[in-house]
């Protein structure tokens, strides 16, 4: 118990690991109001306790996206450090990681713009700039889907070169490591999505056709990968050190 504990305290000592925390709550709220909402009127408390899930659910999404105004000089040192992927072998890998990092620096100045026009700072339509946000935002995860297929198809053929040269265990057991990781990448990034379209302008897919259970469940499934891969590379860096 005490080591669970400890092991909370240290990820929400982290930017990362509160923001990881943070998004679960939100999303996992969302789905346990919108599952309550959905009952009889006659259960009153229920509705009640649901409505109440889904505005805490709410307010944990803004929370999120105020602490995002800080992000922009991070991601910009990180897409310049990376340059144009000089240090990647494979030219696929690069240019779409050269891609994501475009989408992911300008997802950063749509969002906050939309914030600052909701909460009335600038007068400028707020809705526009929300959804150049989530367009970016799909691209984003669209590209880190492709990347991740790209890195199983070279895990796979790397996996292959092991078996045939007799390689031992440790270097196989290795890269199915790394492949399941890459694995639960596009899950993750495959539930996001659908929640992405879902928040597109209605005629687009399945665009506001999503209740909020099922928005709150595609967000928990997202953030619970998130979580156990920031584990599990904690717990390497723990094993290397």
């Amino acid at each position: 118990m005490q080591q669970s504990v400890e092991s909370l305290v240290r990820t929400l000592e982290s930017y990362r690991g509160r923001d990881k925390v943070i998004r679960t709550v939100c999303y996992g709220s969302q789905l346990v109001g919108g599952v309550l909402t959905r009952k009889t009127e006659s259960d009153v408390s229920s509705q009640q306790l649901g409505r109440s899930l889904l505005l805490f659910s709410a307010q944990l999404s803004h929370c999120r996206t105020v602490l995002r105004l800080f992000d922009d000089l991070s991601m910009m040192a990180y897409t310049h450090s990376y340059g144009m992927g000089a240090g990647e072998e494979d030219r696929a890998l690069r240019w779409i990681s050269v891609l994501t990092n475009v989408a992911d620096q300008l997802y950063y100045p749509c969002e906050h713009i939309a914030w600052a026009a909701d909460a009335e700072l600038i007068k400028v339509k707020s809705d526009k700039w929300w959804l150049f946000g989530t367009v970016l935002w799909g691209t984003s995860l669209l590209l880190g889907i492709l990347r991740s297929l790209r890195v199983l198809i070279l895990l796979k053929k790397k996996l292959k070169t092991c078996q045939k040269d007799n390689s031992g265990s440790s270097s196989s057991s290795q890269l199915h490591r790394q492949m399941q990781r890459e694995v639960l990448s596009v899950l993750s990034s495959m539930a996001d999505i659908s929640n992405a379209i879902h928040w597109m302008p209605p005629g687009f897919l399945w665009a506001g056709k999503f209740p909020d259970w099922l928005v709150g469940l595609m967000g928990t499934v997202s953030s619970l990968i998130g979580l156990v891969q920031m584990n599990a590379d904690s717990s390497n860096q723990a094993d290397i050190l």
